[in-house]
């Protein structure tokens, strides 16, 4: 692609780079931005330098939060010994949208990936394990994707939380193999949430 620009073409290459987004679409995006206000695009700009500097992870679940506690780990209605454990903020907003859970979440951070690299210690397993060790969790819900990395992760924990006395379930197959959690429809979620199983249950399917 020729750019008649170096600076577009170095603004098309940082879009480029954000997930989903070709040379194509980044610079429609990038053109688009060019024929807004000044302003817009200064505020653009700003909202993402604000929430680079000033983001932090909640001290209790590792969600992204404005705060040192998230809204979800501060509301006094939420139930503190049902702990759900999901691999990022996508799906702690896509179950959160169907309305149908009332505990508390823990963010890994990721799976665990060997390809990738990505192993136990670079995720908040053991904050999670330290957690039930304090008697503070009488139930955790694996819901991470149904894929073989989630699959890997969730059986990576629960042989840790072995013997610990914490009842273990893990969400109803609403949810297809293969399939990622943030893109499952709101009732199907839903339902897997409401309908889940208990976790030794699903090792044998």
């Amino acid at each position: 692609m020729d750019f008649s620009s170096k600076l577009l073409e170095q603004a098309v290459d940082q879009m480029s780079q954000l997930p989903g987004i070709g040379k194509r679409t980044a610079l429609r995006l990038v053109l688009h931005l060019l024929r807004q206000p000044e302003t817009q695009t200064e505020q653009l700009t700003k909202a993402l330098s604000k929430l680079r500097a000033e983001i932090k992870r909640c001290r209790n679940c590792y969600n992204i939060s404005d705060t040192e506690l998230c809204d979800i780990c501060a509301n006094p209605s939420r139930q503190e010994d049902l702990v759900c454990i999901v691999e990022d903020v996508r799906d702690v907003m896509a179950i959160e949208n169907t309305g149908q859970y009332r505990g508390m979440y823990h963010v890994l951070g990721g799976k665990i990936s060997p390809m990738d690299g990505i192993g136990p210690s670079q995720l908040t397993i053991k904050p999670l394990i330290e957690k039930v060790r304090d008697g503070k969790i009488q139930e955790i819900i694996f819901a991470l994707s149904s894929t073989m990395e989630g699959d890997t992760t969730n059986f990576y924990i629960y042989k840790q939380l072995e013997g610990s006395g914490v009842k273990t379930s893990t969400i109803a197959r609403g949810i297809s193999v293969g399939d990622e959690l943030e893109y499952a429809d709101e009732v199907t979620l839903g339902r897997s949430i409401t309908n889940r199983i208990p976790f030794e249950n699903s090792l044998k399917s």
